[in-house]
């Protein structure tokens, strides 16, 4: 914990401040009663009692590196005593760096990158980029999927939360892969992948294959329940893509920069075994661990020369900010040299996965377990012969209990997300399983 003393009084103030102040995302603001995050490190968070929480948020699935790492702090302090900010019309070296690091780990495929402020943008600007190449407008992406909630990214997204703000033209969804809660009523995750290609080509041929610019997609979708596709899925998308000349994004916002023990997750060898590179990869939150704001698109050389000779229409006051780019290089740097993309993979499939599946096997109110890496979810069901999710208040309950317990969840509709740093350890996985068990062993469904 922090050396700064901490003061009971400063958390009641910082409480008021925000009930009376800040006006929250995707909330009612009436009902909420957040806690109050006094510091952090490592692994864990504590509030101004001293209480402390096992992240297994990482806050919303962006803190990779853990919190307040030594490195990624001491590069932004460093590059703000040197260059603060600067307009993005100029060079700087902390973001031709930033972009040198991004592109090794992309690795062939990609040439350039363009900097955004955050996820949302990123999409943005990657449905611009296929639009202008294409000369097409449509986009394709699942009902199952967030990309974000800015004018085409929630007009792009699947779940609920576009319906009351679909102001943006041509989008169209589709239904992707999800073997537990099938679509096309498939017995087998290569039926399930079969039958999904399938539907996806027809939408393709209904909606006119030259009206299609990009298919957009979450390699995995995160915010939707973790659903890892069926091996075949990413090349099918590739292959009709290519047959019609459509773009293919891949959306690594959340799945990127080592949640599933990989760089990217197109790059995962179960996921992707036919190893298919997709034309543009959007990235935000682990890039940098969201300590300073930044996303992007990385971009292959077909898309970039487009506009050699054209200006690009797009840009963002703050894109590639000196302090975000730092953060990138140091970052990708501390994940290099101390091994953390592979500590992802040992740690996610060889403990925290295992651990989660025994968990199921003793509480039948886990309909299923998905997931890769240190990315997984726990499908929560009232019913495991019909499936039926568990409802929202007894969610609440668990949510509230595992607080209570010294655990801070990612919880979303009847799942509870699986998402630690990629710095976790193997006794703070073990810790954490143990209070999952716990809380699931006194819930009464």
């Amino acid at each position: 914990m922090s050396d700064v003393a901490l003061n009971v009084e400063d958390g009641s103030v910082a409480l008021e401040l925000d009930r009376s102040h800040v006006f929250h995302s995707w909330s009612a603001q009436a009902s909420l009663n957040p806690i109050v995050v006094a510091g952090a490190s490592g692994c864990e968070v504590w509030d101004f009692s001293g209480k402390r929480y096992l992240d297994f948020s990482s806050q919303l699935v962006n803190t990779n590196i853990g919190h307040s790492h030594p490195k990624v702090v001491a590069a932004i302090q460093k590059q703000a005593a040197l260059l603060a900010t600067v307009a993005p019309s100029h060079a700087n070296l902390a973001r031709g760096n930033a972009a040198k690091k991004i592109l090794e780990h992309a690795g062939p495929g990609f040439e350039k990158v363009f900097f955004t402020n955050g996820g949302a943008d990123a999409n943005e600007n990657a449905i611009r980029m296929a639009r202008l190449t294409t000369g097409r407008d449509t986009v394709l992406t699942t009902y199952r999927s967030y990309h974000g909630s800015t004018g085409a990214a929630i007009a792009a997204t699947g779940d609920p939360r576009r319906v009351p703000n679909q102001f943006s033209r041509g989008h169209v969804h589709f239904f992707g892969p999800f073997p537990y809660r099938s679509e096309f009523w498939a017995s087998s995750p290569e039926e399930e992948c079969q039958r999904a290609l399938h539907h996806l080509r027809r939408v393709i041929e209904c909606e006119g294959p030259t009206s299609i610019a990009a298919i957009l997609l979450e390699t995995i979708p995160g915010t939707a329940g973790v659903i890892v596709p069926p091996s075949g899925w990413l090349a099918g998308v590739r292959k009709l893509c290519d047959e019609f000349g459509i773009v293919m994004i891949c959306d690594e916002v959340m799945c990127g920069f080592g949640r599933t023990g990989d760089w990217f997750a197109w790059q995962n060898k179960v996921l992707n075994p036919e190893a298919v590179v997709p034309d543009l990869v959007t990235f935000a939150k682990g890039v940098n661990g969201g300590y300073v704001p930044a996303g992007g698109v990385i971009i292959s050389p077909k898309i970039a020369h487009a506009f050699d000779e054209k200006a690009f229409p797009g840009g963002l006051t703050y894109s590639g900010h000196p302090l975000a780019m730092a953060a990138i290089v140091a970052n990708i740097g501390a994940y290099e040299e101390e091994k953390i993309i592979e500590n992802a993979a040992r740690i996610g499939n060889g403990v925290l996965g295992p651990g989660l599946r025994k968990l199921a096997e003793r509480h039948p109110i886990i309909g299923e377990v998905r997931g890769l890496g240190l990315f997984w979810a726990l499908d929560l069901v009232a019913d495991a012969k019909t499936r039926q999710p568990l409802a929202a208040a007894t969610v609440a309950r668990i949510k509230a209990s595992l607080m209570a317990n010294g655990l801070l969840p990612f919880t979303t509709d009847n799942r509870i997300h699986v998402v630690p740093p990629c710095t976790i350890t193997e006794q703070q996985v073990e810790t954490a399983l143990a209070i999952y068990d716990k809380v699931l062993s006194a819930i009464a469904v």
